[in-house]
Order: C-alpha cells, then sequence, then structure tokens
C-alpha cells in the first residue's frame, strides 16, 4: 500500500488519501486504512482530520489493536482537540483485553483522562469493567490500585448510578490488603451497604477479618467471626488463620494455638497456609518446643511448601542461639525439601558466628556450585565476615573480589573492615583495579540461546548502546527457576534497581541490564533495526550451550514427550538454522504460526536432542524439560501439528518444502 502512494505522491492530496483511508476502513481493512494514515501526516499538505482520526481509531480499537488505537488517540490530543467519548471508551477495553505487564496502568490512565479532560461520565459498565480488572490481579499487585478502586467508586456515586454489592465486597477486600489497614473506611464502607439494604457475604467478613489481623482488632475480629458463624457453620480456612493473626498481634501465642487445633476438630482438616501461620506465631514468640512439635506434625502430613516453616523455625533457633537445634533442623529439612538460599544462608551464618569456619566453608563453595541455591549478597559477607575473623586473609581477599565483580554491597563490622583495608593496602596493585565487565564465553554462549528465545535488546536514539531486557513467564515454574540463575549470572551487568533483591521471591519477572557497547555485535546481529532477526552466520554458533540455553528460556515439552524450540525471523534464518541442526545429526521439523516458528523435535529425534543438551540443562530442569516425560503445562503447543501445511505461508511451496526437511 506505502509503495502504491509514494509511486503517485506526485498527484496525490489530503482528499485523495482520505477517500483511500475511508474505503480501508469500509472493507474492514483497518490495519492498511491505518498505514495510509501515517503515510499521510508524513506529506506537506496533510491536514490533521478529526473526523477521520476519531473514525480509525474507534474502527481499530473495537479490534483490539490497542497500540495504534493509542497512536492516534494521542495524536487527536496532541492536536489540542479532546478525543471524543466513544475513543475513550473503546480504548479502555482494547487495553483490558490485551495482555502485557502495563496494559492495566495504561486502562486507567485513559479512564481519568476521560473524566478529568473529557469532562465525560462513563458508562456504568465501563465502570465495571475496569473495577473488575483491578481485582483480577493477584492481591499483591492489587493493593496498589486501591485509589484507582475509590476513584472509580467516587465517579459512580457522583453520577447517581447503581453500585452493586461486587464494587462494596472488592473495595473493602483492596483495603484489607493494604500494608497500614484504614479501619474507618472499611467501617463507613459497610454503613453504606447497610444504609443500601445490601447484605454482607461470607467474602466481605472474611475482608474484614484479614483487615482486623493486621490492625490487631480483637473486638472487631471477634464480632466478625460471629457473623460469619451465623452465615457458615464451617467458615473457610483462611479465616481461622486470620484469627490466628489476630491473637499473635497482640502478643498471645497460646490463643492462636487453640484457633489452630479448633480449625483441626471443625474442619476436620489444616490447610498449609494455616501450618505456616502457627508456625510463625509460635517461632516469632519463641515457643521452641510447640513450634517443633506442629513442625513435625507438617512434615508427616505430607504435604508440600515445607521451606517457609524451615525458614521460620530456623531463624527462632538462630535467636535462641541454638545452633545444635538449627544444624539438625536444616539436616531435616534437606531431606525434604529442595534447595533454597535464605535456608542456606541462615546455617552459613550459624556456622560463622559459632566459628566452625571450615564446614562454613564447605557450604559455601556447595552453594556457588548449585544454580539452584546460588549465593548473594548476604552469603559473600557472611562467608567474608568469617574469614577476617579468623585471619583467613587470601581468602577473604577472593571473596572481596567476588563482591566487586557482582557489585554485592560490603556490610560487615567497622572493625574488620578496616583490617580488610589494611590488607588490600598491600595488595593495591592487583585488588583496587577498576573490574572491568566482561562477557566470558560460556556467557555469551547463553545469550545466543537466549536470545534465540526470544529475550529482547533495547538501543538508544543512534544505536550506540545496547541492553538485553529479560521477561520471565510468572505462570511458569521453569521460568520460575530459571530466572533466578539468570539473575545471578548476569547480576554484574545490571542497573542497580534490579540488583537489589532480597531473596529468590524477590527477583522481578523482568529485568534489563545496564546499556553498553559490548552488547552492539548482538544487537546487529539479533536485533537490526529493532526488530528480531536470526544472524547469517547462525550455524557456526549453535553448540550444545546455546541450544540448552535456547530450550530453558523458549522452549517445551509437549504431553509426548517431544521438544519445541520457539525462534522469529525470517524463512531464510530458519533454514539456516535447520541445515546447522541436520549437520549435527539433529533432524528436526518446523511449523510456522504467525510470526513465529516452532522447530520440532518428535519421538527418537527428541531424544537425541536431549543427549545434546543435558550437560548443560540446569539440574533442577531436568525432570520438567527432558524428552519422553509428562508435559510441562504448555498450552499453547500442544496443537501444534507438525504434518499440516504452514498456517500462514502455504502460497509459497518451495519455501515450505525447504522447512519441512
Amino acid at each position: 500500500m506505502v509503495r502504491i502512494l509514494n509511486a503517485q505522491r506526485k498527484w496525490i492530496r489530503q482528499e485523495d488519501g482520505t477517500f483511500v483511508a475511508v474505503h480501508c476502513m469500509r472493507i474492514r481493512e483497518n490495519e492498511a486504512a491505518f498505514r495510509v494514515y501515517k503515510w499521510m501526516m508524513q506529506q506537506h499538505w496533510f491536514r490533521f482530520d478529526f473526523a477521520l482520526a476519531t473514525k480509525l481509531a474507534d474502527y481499530l480499537g473495537k479490534e483490539r489493536k490497542h497500540l495504534k488505537c493509542r497512536e492516534i488517540f494521542d495524536d487527536i490530543i496532541n492536536q489540542g482537540r479532546v478525543p471524543c467519548e466513544s475513543t475513550f471508551h473503546i480504548l479502555i477495553i482494547a487495553y483490558l483485553s490485551s495482555s502485557g505487564p502495563s496494559v492495566l496502568d495504561e486502562a486507567c490512565n485513559i479512564y481519568n483522562r476521560m473524566v478529568h479532560l473529557g469532562g465525560y461520565k462513563p458508562r456504568l459498565n465501563l465502570h465495571k469493567s475496569l473495577f473488575k480488572a483491578l481485582l483480577g490481579k493477584a492481591s499483591s499487585e492489587s493493593k496498589h490500585f486501591l485509589k484507582q478502586a475509590e476513584f472509580i467508586y467516587q465517579n459512580l456515586t457522583s453520577s447517581g448510578l447503581e453500585i452493586h454489592r461486587d464494587i462494596f465486597g472488592g473495595l473493602i477486600w483492596l483495603h484489607s490488603y493494604q500494608d497500614v489497614v484504614d479501619m474507618e473506611r472499611i467501617a463507613a464502607l459497610r454503613a453504606e451497604m447497610r444504609s443500601r439494604g445490601i447484605k454482607e457475604s461470607k467474602e466481605v467478613l472474611v475482608s474484614v477479618l484479614r483487615a482486623c489481623s493486621k490492625d490487631g482488632n480483637v473486638e472487631e475480629a471477634e464480632r466478625t467471626w460471629s457473623k460469619l458463624l451465623s452465615i457458615d457453620g464451617s467458615p473457610p480456612s483462611q479465616a481461622f488463620v486470620y484469627r490466628m493473626e489476630v491473637y499473635a498481634k497482640i502478643g498471645e501465642p497460646t490463643k492462636s494455638l487453640k484457633v489452630f487445633r479448633r480449625m483441626q476438630e471443625q474442619l476436620g482438616s489444616t490447610s498449609v497456609a494455616a501450618y505456616h501461620k502457627i508456625i510463625k506465631v509460635l517461632s516469632k514468640h519463641q515457643k521452641l518446643d510447640l513450634a517443633d512439635s506442629i513442625m513435625s506434625e507438617f512434615i508427616n502430613s505430607g504435604m508440600k511448601q515445607l521451606v517457609p516453616s524451615f525458614i521460620d523455625l530456623m531463624r527462632m533457633y538462630s535467636v535462641a542461639g541454638l545452633h545444635e537445634k538449627l544444624e539438625s533442623t536444616f539436616l531435616r529439612y534437606r531431606e525434604v525439601c529442595h534447595p533454597n538460599l535464605t535456608v542456606f544462608n541462615i546455617y552459613l551464618d550459624s556456622l560463622v558466628n559459632t566459628g566452625n569456619l571450615s564446614l562454613a566453608e564447605e557450604i559455601f563453595h556447595e552453594m556457588r556450585g548449585n544454580v539452584a541455591i546460588g549465593v548473594d549478597s548476604r552469603s559473600c559477607n557472611s562467608i567474608l565476615r568469617g574469614y577476617m575473623t579468623s585471619g583467613e586473609y587470601v581468602k577473604a581477599v577472593k571473596i572481596y573480589n567476588l563482591i566487586r565483580q557482582k557489585k554485592y554491597d560490603v556490610e560487615i563490622e567497622s572493625s574488620l573492615m578496616e583490617r580488610l583495608d589494611y590488607v588490600l593496602s598491600l595488595r593495591e596493585k592487583v585488588v583496587e583495579e577498576p573490574v572491568r565487565l566482561k562477557l566470558t564465553p560460556e556467557k555469551r554462549e547463553v545469550l545466543t540461546g537466549l536470545l534465540l528465545g526470544g529475550v529482547q535488546i533495547r538501543s538508544d536514539g543512534e544505536r550506540r548502546l545496547h541492553a538485553i531486557h529479560y521477561e520471565f513467564n510468572e505462570e511458569s515454574r521453569i521460568h520460575s527457576i530459571f530466572k533466578k540463575h539468570i539473575h545471578d549470572e548476569f547480576h554484574e551487568w545490571l542497573g542497580s534497581h534490579d540488583m537489589m533483591v532480597d531473596s529468590t521471591a524477590d527477583i522481578p519477572n523482568s529485568f534489563t541490564t545496564i546499556s553498553h557497547s559490548y552488547f552492539t555485535f548482538y544487537a546487529d546481529q539479533f536485533w537490526p533495526n529493532g526488530r528480531p532477526c536470526i544472524p547469517k552466520l547462525i550455524h557456526r554458533w549453535l553448540s550444545p550451550r546455546v541450544l540448552a540455553y535456547w530450550y530453558m528460556y523458549g522452549g517445551y515439552r509437549t504431553s509426548s514427550g517431544d521438544i519445541l524450540l520457539r525462534v522469529k525471523g525470517s524463512s531464510e534464518g530458519v533454514v539456516s538454522i535447520l541445515k546447522a541442526l541436520k549437520a549435527k545429526s539433529l533432524n528436526c521439523r518446523v511449523k510456522k504460526r504467525g510470526r513465529v516458528f516452532w522447530i520440532g523435535f518428535l519421538g527418537d529425534n527428541a531424544t537425541f536432542f536431549w543427549k545434546v543438551v543435558e550437560p548443560f540443562i540446569l539440574d533442577e530442569l531436568k525432570e520438567l524439560l527432558k524428552a519422553g516425560g509428562d508435559s510441562n503445562g504448555s498450552l499453547e503447543t500442544q496443537c501444534i501439528n507438525f504434518d499440516s501445511g504452514s498456517e500462514t505461508d502455504e502460497k509459497n511451496s518451495e519455501r515450505h518444502r525447504a522447512l519441512s526437511d
């Protein structure tokens, strides 16, 4: 379309371009209409047409093309005009119907501008859709939208629209998850519900109990508990947990234990959350025997997710100075749980504090050698303190260099730090030389595999500096393990914000390296012009390590045990990959879906591929990724049929045959 317009540039004017754009919209070719509109904007004769922009934005929004709709929406505002109410409404719904990390924030931003900038009064269904989306996030994310939810409630009230019980229940739910609970506001909302004749549901009362547990309001908690019992003789287990927390808040752990036992009697079962809470309460109040007894009960129950309770138990023994009990708890933990960095750090601290440096050193090396555990600022500082206290200065310098390389903060006592400074001054020429960032050959291979798997590169305007942007699927068990390894592997390259995490659970699902010229080669090869591309020399770089990291980041195992690799790029690039794999005796099939190619290793070929990459797969991921096992839970790949033709390129039969060899 753009080529045709450029060929007629000499005689085409505003009216002609408008006619073409409107015609494209009439035949539902809205993408083509958008390209025509953007082409018109670049011409010297272009005059802004509010009606055309509004119509195109509405059509794109109805097709859920939120980014293109937003682009025209911003054009309208930049022209000093206020978009129509329909454009605001359609754009908000388009954002809510899309997936992405910031679509809800953008939808809220457009909603606020609709009210403040446009002076419009949104319709009831728009209020409800946005409010429902706010509550659809996990509690840890939703609680940040409290102000937005209150703003929607105020707009509903001022517009005289009917407020359903879901709005009241949702607001109270959001308030109950705040770090500092506003009990007066919750009381006002409950009073407003009563004045409107809306009965409090079981969910609302549970939310009130949650708020009371944070505020330590025993009287209100008991009143709410009585109401809950009158509605449901068997309250949810979470309600018992909140009662335990209320009594713990006022320093009565024995009453919390009574609530726990009553729950077991009344419900006939115990939830994982209840075990976590009662062990945490008893550990915090140094009820050693009771905490240990319930921990044994928890282990014998056969339930999973024991790690949080082991952490509470070990911290209790650490505070009490009972190293032998802490050590026996650690050994018991190793028998029933997967490795965890926080648990190992507590044990390492205890070994250093008791002067058992040889075992501390052994544990530290085990942590460094096991990618499922790794080391962080705390573990490095613990072993550094141990070396400095015992006079092992040569080893201390090595750990200090590791801390500097990983850009960890040094957190040891000032007296020990003075001693370390003295040792470093004797080795100034060696130690104090500035740490230079560099990619080892292994990291280059890792990065190549990740880029094939879908990692992005972000460049500045002049393409001189580039940053690597990692995104991990929060719903993927594989990615939740893998992101810890990548965060540690590239820690020294991360920005200061992404470095500052206290534990594995705090590692964000997306993080970005600093912008650096070192990544220019990868940007030119994998992301020229800001789009993913398969390099022409990719056949030289497909080492087993590259394939392994490609599989761990952008691959899947199907329900039949086959292995799939996902890649974006041109058909020619995929052909190069297939030829390189075939040269390594790795036979595969390929399928194109949209802009994505799926390379499939089927049957025995999957087994052979696994033998090649297994040495470089993380130990914790081998059971999840091993060829021939059960599905790793990827729903989007289950229906890929490698026996059918390409879903998007059937016309090019010659290329299709090349891809199917």
